[in-house]
């Protein structure tokens, strides 16, 4: 399932623009990958971050993994329900199961990401 009004990066994050926000989660591709998300660690709100640095962990049942910011910009809010529910990421990882919102610092932050179609294209390969 990769929805077509998403934008994506190349480590499997998504990106959903609502009023010049930036809402950033994790892929279905990337949270089957994982298996079952026990613990989120991601940062707080008012933190700056760069595209490309990380930004956070996912522990499964299988392995810890890094999560990266893919624009650069300040942290407005994370998903708070996550710490008493990380499993969420899991079962609606494109809806409840965001991780972060980011006011981003370009204008033009969707450009260095992929559509729907390339990033079915990356994971299909």
């Amino acid at each position: 399932m990769i929805p077509e009004d998403l934008f994506y990066s190349e480590e499997h994050e998504w990106v959903r623009v609502e009023d010049e926000i930036a809402i950033i989660g994790i892929t279905d591709y990337a949270q089957e990958a994982l298996g079952d998300i026990v613990y989120v660690q991601l940062p707080a709100a008012g933190e700056s971050v760069e595209a490309g640095s990380v930004i956070g962990e996912l522990e499964s049942t299988k392995s810890v993994s890094d999560v990266f910011s893919p624009i650069s910009g300040e942290i407005l809010a994370r998903n708070e329900s996550l710490d008493g529910a990380p499993e969420v990421i899991n079962t609606d990882p494109y809806g409840e199961g965001w991780l972060i919102k980011v006011r981003a610092l370009d204008e033009d932050f969707t450009a260095a990401l992929m559509s729907a179609e390339a990033y079915t294209a990356l994971t299909s390969s």
